[in-house]
């Protein structure tokens, strides 16, 4: 059987050897514009593991139109770093493209030292809370100049395509919407006038580096922004583009101040494909969709379905840059799939750090933390079958070592398994699984029910020991905490527990709040429900929005901070707390649990004593380390390590990561 997959296709006359494309994405790793070893290994390594093309970027046209972390294509002294990023990917078996942009008014003035950035119209960015410049039509054309010129530089640095980034919410989107576009000369206006400033730098892109040299752009399908360009104008702008000469289309979503969810793990694997398609069915060229495309299988899918020609595999290449491969040779079972957590990707962004992943310590990384085999072969005993503990025996194995993992339950995954018992959290279940193959192919032996102490030790005579054990969840000192119809949230995520009708969960944090939301949407109607009633008109559209976020319980979030979820990370939360109010639950922050009683608990907040009903309290308090056996191993002078929880608590980015040092750096 032929697979769709892994079947060439033609871009202008450049020929890409399957239908793997790895997006742009800001990687945080140039230095001063300049293309740094960081970034070509980065690069080199996914090229490495199949992709068949990839574009990097995006880059800059000018110095408004990005920072020094962006990668520059501004200027001809960075043609040399281009040259070198282009050589590297081309020497590993892709082909290669740079994304130009210009960011527009999502510039930051700070990133500029202290420029104000500029934009078809003068309107505030709730991204940046700044308000851009108003461009004059000179600038536009210097604008339009620069893109071509910055694509001259792409070609002559070895590049195989270049891409023009025409959505997100920068600047050519911004002069495509009307949201953002209030001209009245001929850059405005109508929809020929918005879709000028666009067309025209696709139009110099394309007569500068010739007609054979492929031009592709990278587009919203939709911008899920009211009173912005509807699905339909886009589609058109799509059919504009491919007349104005563009050799293939990459379908995007959303402007990142989009209020729907666009890359976390909530967000349903290839969902967005409907949009690549409704383009597809228009022009004559390739198109390329995007977003939450983990898998090979729905990859294949959505090829054979006609949603597109390829597909965009962005963060799973961060996660596992052998992704293609392995689908080629038919190992897909070894995958480690990403998660769509965005806390090392997008997360790290937003603090001004290089891109990472939670699900790969090596990413970002290639060089400083490749794996090397140690002089001598150890007995290492890892102590722990969770996050942390799978990293470690994986890491160490690597090295050479001969590793024996011990688990006191029955299952591999610990807490993972209770992050992703929460909706929209099932990439989690994935991951532990992913984590159980790859000891499976490291060659660690996994013994279940162990309990592992001294005397254990004093049997198996291990070389060196990684403690993983974990953590344990607090009981705060509450008067009532012992009281029967009190329970752990651990339990209620692990669906050991029952609750009742009104429920009150104590504690806002990550865990609280999906707690919180596994309890809210008990009731709710489940997705296949939805489409059926849907489909044979049972109710109307309204009822069943009220019947899939409406549930069997009441469920409120008592929290003594001035935020819910803190915890979480800037990507993930505000969509965790539209849930939370979507779903109808109740909160309060800035409160004091005085006591838990048999039918309800008592707070203080804004300087009163009330008393919220509840037939069960589900505690979400922390985690506290659970380590009985440091002090052991200590004593018995055996080398270790402790990693994860049992080392301190935090979120699983930490407890694989502490793992895999761990067990990378053993003996």
């Amino acid at each position: 059987m032929i697979d769709p997959l892994f079947q060439p296709i033609t871009i202008n006359r450049m020929e890409v050897k399957n239908r793997i494309f790895m997006p742009a994405m800001h990687m945080n790793m140039a230095g001063n514009y300049a293309v740094s070893d960081r970034l070509v290994d980065f690069y080199t390594e996914r090229a490495r593991g199949g992709a068949g093309m990839i574009t990097v970027g995006y880059a800059t046209i000018d110095e408004l139109s990005g920072n020094p972390g962006n990668i520059g294509a501004h200027k001809d002294i960075y043609i040399p770093g281009l040259t070198r990023l282009a050589t590297a990917i081309r020497e590993n078996g892709a082909r290669s493209s740079v994304q130009l942009n210009h960011a527009g008014r999502y510039n930051h003035s700070m990133l500029m030292g202290g420029k104000q950035p500029v934009a078809p119209s003068a309107i505030a960015s709730r991204l940046t809370r700044e308000t851009p410049r108003e461009l004059e039509i000179s600038e536009i054309e210097e604008i339009i100049s620069r893109f071509a010129q910055a694509a001259r530089r792409v070609k002559e640095a070895g590049f195989d395509a270049v891409e023009i980034l025409s959505g997100t919410g920068y600047l050519i989107s911004e002069f495509l919407s009307p949201l953002t576009n209030k001209r009245d000369d001929k850059y405005g206006g109508d929809f020929d006038g918005r879709t000028r400033f666009g067309l025209e730098v696709v139009k110099a892109v394309r007569s500068t580096v010739g007609a054979e040299f492929p031009l592709l752009v990278r587009m919203n399908g939709n911008e899920f922004m009211k009173g912005g360009s509807s699905r339909q104008e886009l589609q058109q702008y799509a059919v504009r583009l491919a007349e104005a000469g563009v050799d293939a289309l990459c379908i995007n979503v959303g402007w990142h101040e989009a209020q729907v969810p666009q890359i976390v793990t909530e967000v349903p694997r290839g969902v967005f494909g409907y949009l690549a398609r409704g383009i597809k069915e228009l022009v004559n060229i390739p198109v390329i969709a995007s977003h939450r495309i983990n898998d090979p299988e729905l990859a294949r899918e959505m090829i054979s379905d006609g949603y597109c020609d390829m597909v965009a595999v962005g963060r799973a290449l961060i996660a596992d840059p052998n992704f293609p491969e392995k689908a080629r040779s038919g190992h897909e079972a070894d995958i480690v799939h990403c998660v769509a957590c965005g806390q090392g990707c997008f997360d790290n962004l937003f603090k001004m750090k290089q891109v990472e992943c939670l699900c790969n310590p090596k990413a970002g990384h290639e060089h400083s933390r490749a794996v090397t085999k140690a002089d001598k072969p150890l007995a290492v005993a890892v102590v722990g079958g969770g996050a942390a503990g799978m990293s470690a025996a994986i890491a160490a194995a690597e090295r050479g070592h001969q590793v024996s993992l011990y688990e006191s339950g029955y299952n591999l995954g610990g807490q993972l398994l209770l992050a992703g018992a929460a909706p929209g959290r099932e990439e989690f279940l994935e991951l532990a699984i992913d984590l159980e193959r790859q000891l499976e192919l490291s060659g660690t032996t996994v013994v279940f029910n162990s309990r592992v102490d001294n005397r254990f030790l004093e049997e198996i005579k291990p070389d060196a020991v990684i403690i993983a054990t974990g953590g344990r969840p607090i009981t705060p000192p509450i008067p009532g905490a012992g009281l029967p119809h009190v329970v752990q949230a651990w339990d209620v995520l692990a669906g050991s527990v029952m609750t009742g009708k009104r429920v009150v969960v104590i504690g806002g944090g990550a865990v609280g709040i999906e707690t919180a939301l596994l309890l809210a949407e008990k009731g709710t109607l489940s997705g296949e429900a939805l489409k059926f009633l849907l489909v044979h008109g049972a109710e109307t559209v309204e009822d069943l929005y009220a019947l899939a976020t409406r549930g069997s319980k009441e469920v409120t979030v008592i929290e003594m901070l001035s935020e819910l979820g803190k915890n979480f990370g800037k990507s993930t939360r505000w969509g965790m707390m539209q849930d939370v109010e979507r779903y109808g639950v109740k909160t309060r922050t800035t409160a004091k649990v005085i006591e838990i009683a048999a039918d309800c608990v008592r707070i203080e907040w804004e300087g009163e004593i009330e008393e919220i009903p509840a037939e069960s309290v589900v505690l979400a308090v922390g985690t506290c380390s659970h380590n009985p056996l440091q002090e052991q191993v200590a004593a018995s002078g055996i080398p270790f390590r402790v990693a994860g929880d049992a080392l301190q608590p935090a979120m699983v980015f930490e407890a694989i990561h502490q793992g895999f040092t761990a067990g990378r750096e053993i003996g």
